[in-house]
């Protein structure tokens, strides 16, 4: 398997660690939108959110809380984003589930990825209909 973040995790390439346990770990992203930005990834490797179990969603989720916390007490953002992207329409280019923490500050330069609008409410409200025929 020809996998950056499974090479990470397995110390054939380095990364600067922030955090690290036998399934979890967190490591600052080479690419930063700004700056702290840092990626929690299982050390397994699932390809995304349509491949990961919820326990291990779960427990990177419980990684991700912490690290916001420690985030806003070094930095002292303004606000935070989680960003988890699952497949190419999505904008996900490393195909291994990864959560992006990323600090943001009032005057930054990212910008949301779409621009909110008014949706139809029967529109909504078929697609919730659809959505709730498929839950386990």
């Amino acid at each position: 398997m020809d996998c950056i973040f499974c090479a990470i995790a397995g110390n054939a390439i380095p990364a600067t660690k922030v955090y690290e346990e036998d399934q979890i770990l967190a490591f600052m992203d080479i690419n930063p939108a700004n700056p702290g930005h840092l990626l929690v990834i299982p050390k397994r490797h699932y390809r995304n959110i349509f491949d990961i179990d919820a326990e291990t969603a779960g427990k990177i989720m419980q990684v991700g809380t912490q690290l916001a916390s420690a985030i806003k007490t070094a930095l002292n953002p303004d606000g935070l984003n989680l960003l988890q992207s699952s497949e190419s329409a999505a904008f996900q280019t490393v195909f291994h589930f990864h959560l992006h923490l990323i600090p943001r500050w009032e005057d930054d330069t990212l910008v949301l990825p779409w621009k909110p609008q008014q949706g139809d409410i029967n529109q909504i409200a078929e697609v919730a209909d659809k959505i709730r025929q498929h839950i386990q």
